[in-house]
């Protein structure tokens, strides 16, 4: 019996526009690492897009596998095998990172975990490193559409700890790791792309 690939319809809608900007930002030869992949959909469609690019997959041990059923079935050579990461783990599975990539992640996590991801990347990010960060955001304590709203309960209703995060939040959080912000990007369905480089 064949093992079905999982599907994200979020990731097929989003990956056109995220690409878009993500051409300019990851524009080097470089090791990109995407936290949270998910489904693996954005790895290999960005990795088929941007061949200069090799990409690096991670996610919880049990995503792992469906991510590996997408990277079997892309076949391309600039997709690594995925690797168990957690956020909170107290040493990730590298030892630099040159850029990275996270989408629909930091309102799945609680503001703790998203406390501990920056005190990672202080530790992790090299100097003149690439961040990018997709998702919604609230900006002055307040949402931006009232879908945003929606999902926001659907989201505490599901896991009281996790929620859309405020964007002034994360700058304060990127800023005490020396990032700084490069653009903010309106994107579809209410979403934001954040461009951040470290200086220091």
């Amino acid at each position: 019996m064949t093992t079905q690939k999982p599907f994200s319809q979020s990731c097929e809608n989003n990956k056109a526009a995220i690409l878009e900007i993500i051409r300019s930002v990851f524009s080097q030869p470089a090791t990109v690492w995407e936290i949270g992949s998910g489904t693996g959909q954005h790895a290999c469609h960005f990795a088929e897009q941007l061949p200069h690019l090799h990409w690096q997959p991670t996610d919880r041990p049990e995503n792992i596998a469906g991510i590996e059923l997408w990277r079997e079935d892309a076949q391309l050579s600039n997709v690594k095998p995925p690797l168990s990461l957690d956020v909170a783990d107290p040493v990730w599975p590298c030892e630099r990172i040159d850029a990275l990539f996270t989408a629909n992640t930091l309102h799945i996590m609680s503001r703790h975990e998203v406390r501990i991801l920056f005190e990672r990347l202080a530790s992790y990010l090299n100097v003149d490193a690439s961040i990018c960060i997709y998702g919604p955001f609230n900006y002055n304590g307040a949402y931006t559409s009232d879908s945003n709203a929606r999902f926001d309960e659907w989201l505490k209703n599901r896991d009281v700890s996790s929620g859309i995060k405020d964007f002034e939040e994360i700058m304060a959080l990127a800023t005490a790791i020396g990032l700084e912000l490069q653009a903010d990007h309106a994107m579809p369905a209410n979403n934001r792309l954040l461009v951040l480089q470290r200086t220091s």
